[in-house]
């Protein structure tokens, strides 16, 4: 019986070791596909930048530019390419084919709604709320 329950934690301790936090996750997520452009920091200075024909947004000040709030749901539509639409002026890619991958979560964006919604480009965003700068 004790045998057993060592087993059993031993086991929950492995999972829980393996299941990277949300924030993680995001980081993890940026590194892969937004860091060439949007730099490591998120300042717009990534190894692509220079080659673009417009600046890339500095991610850092988001929360600054919406009265120190950060605009998580505007966030997430941004990247998903919602407030792209039509705008061919706009560098960065559509990662819809990229958000369709993975699992799914409910998500608030503050109007009591819970709306399915790609936990990857949740995450991201979570991460990307951690390189604001005041």
């Amino acid at each position: 019986m004790i045998r057993t329950s060592m087993t059993v934690a031993g086991a929950a301790l492995v999972v829980a070791a393996c299941a990277m936090p949300p924030v993680e996750v995001g980081r993890s997520t940026y590194e892969q596909y937004c860091a060439q452009c949007h730099g490591a920091k998120g300042d717009g200075t990534g190894p692509m930048a220079a080659s673009l024909p417009k600046d890339v947004p500095d991610l850092t000040g988001i929360s600054a530019r919406n009265g120190g709030t950060f605009p998580e749901a505007e966030v997430m539509s941004t990247i998903d390419g919602y407030f792209r639409e039509g705008n061919h002026a706009s560098l960065m890619p559509a990662f819809g084919e990229i958000l369709e991958e993975g699992d799914m979560v409910l998500y608030d964006s503050g109007d009591g709604i819970e709306t399915p919604t790609p936990a990857i480009l949740v995450d991201l965003v979570a991460y990307l709320e951690t390189l604001q700068v005041p």
